[in-house]
């Protein structure tokens, strides 16, 4: 199932307003005295929304001490979506309740969305992602239901590119198990998902175009993975240092219980470093592969800032992208991006394969002190498009 990428958005202060409005009861009492007594206790109850540092806005108390959720109004930004939508997903973050000396636990994250664009895109879901430390096992379970408008390009004989749209009605599962091996950060275990697709070209047509099928019009992929992954980084939002390497192969098979028999391979690494304390800089490697006979939709695709979701298809895509970001102040940081892709078919040469590239710049604050995460707002231009992303801790984390 081709994945929905939803970017998110939400100014400081109006998640401050949003979270008086949302929070939970035992957070803001409504007190029935008059006067001075009410108006302290009312100055005590905003200090949940103060670090305790530097007194700026942060949602780390909220988050920790009060059960509380970040209520993130969301702009989706994504071009292939219409360039402009709203999203509601209120994220519950818990550290995780176990401490191992030494060792950086990643807190548990709970999340539900629904969502609609300019393109009358919509959907819903919901996600979980946890650790048991105690047992070395990590664990991913979440569902979809979205009705999808997206465009996918051809280039065509004596015609050049084309684009052709179509509208996916798409119901999904996914669930993971990871366990540890030995006493290090090595991970290693099993992924399930399931999709069911309905599909309706969005342009005139007597017959489909040849790289769609008949059968791709009501379809179930059925996918068995096996997942690797290595994660050294000081936090899983937004990096300072620290290595993740993660490899997933995919298979979907007629006894899975899938419509087609194809393969897909997944190599990524990524790389934080701080070159001085304020500067930490981000490399990204990347590489997909396409083994069979999958659906046109399930064809990897270039995946970074400012190139729409499907529009460089093909069997393999290489990416590099790196990420520099200067903290200014403990706040504020200020970033730049850039990076270059391919996405060869098998019958094309890598050397003749179009170049993709990408580069802009954005900003980011920390929102979330005691967890490191940082939020804001990036721009990118690429060959020919151009976008713009509200991002919820790293950007490369929607790649994994």
């Amino acid at each position: 199932m081709k994945q929905t990428r939803f970017w998110k958005r939400a100014g400081a202060g109006f998640w401050f307003f949003l979270s008086l409005l949302t929070a939970q009861p035992g957070c803001f009492q409504v007190l029935a005295q008059e006067g001075t007594e009410q108006s302290k206790r009312h100055k005590l109850d905003m200090a949940v929304f103060k670090d305790s540092v530097d007194g700026k806005l942060d949602m780390g108390r909220f988050l920790t001490e009060y059960n509380g959720f970040i209520p993130m109004p969301q702009i989706i930004t994504e071009p292939a979506l219409g360039h402009f939508g709203l999203m509601l997903a209120p994220v519950f973050i818990k550290p995780n309740k176990v401490k191992v000396p030494g060792k950086y636990i990643p807190p548990d994250i709970t999340a539900a969305f629904v969502g609609f664009t300019a393109n009358n895109t919509w959907g819903l879901g919901a996600l979980r992602m946890a650790s048991l430390p105690k047992h070395r096992l990590k664990y991913r379970v979440g569902a979809v239901y979205a009705d999808v408008n997206l465009d996918f390009y051809r280039t065509l004989p004596e015609v050049g590119e084309e684009k052709f749209g179509f509208n996916f009605n798409i119901t999904g599962v996914y669930g993971s198990v990871l366990r540890g091996v030995g006493d290090t950060d090595l991970y290693i275990g099993i992924e399930y998902s399931f999709a069911h697709n309905k599909i309706k070209p969005d342009f005139e047509f007597e017959e489909l175009p040849d790289f769609v099928g008949e059968e791709d019009l009501d379809s179930k992929l059925s996918t068995l993975g096996l997942r690797l992954e290595f994660d050294k980084r000081d936090n899983i939002f937004t990096p300072d240092k620290g290595w993740y390497l993660v490899s997933t192969y995919r298979l979907n098979e007629k006894w899975t219980g899938s419509d087609y028999s194809f393969e897909k391979l997944n190599i990524a690494a990524f790389k934080f470093f701080q070159a001085t304390p304020r500067w930490v800089s981000g490399l990204r490697l990347e590489g997909t592969f396409l083994m069979g006979n999958a659906p046109f939709y399930m064809k990897p695709s270039v995946a970074m800032r400012g190139v729409p979701m499907a529009r460089y298809q093909g069997d393999q895509i290489y990416t590099f992208e790196t990420e520099q970001r200067y903290d200014l102040n403990r706040r504020w940081s200020a970033l730049l991006i850039g990076g270059l892709a391919k996405a060869p078919l098998d019958k094309e040469s890598f050397q003749d394969t179009e170049l993709v590239y990408n580069y802009g710049t954005g900003f980011r604050y920390l929102i979330a002190r005691k967890f490191k995460l940082r939020t804001g707002i990036d721009v990118a231009w690429s060959n020919d498009d151009f976008g713009w992303y509200i991002v919820f801790g790293h950007a490369w984390n929607n790649r994994n």
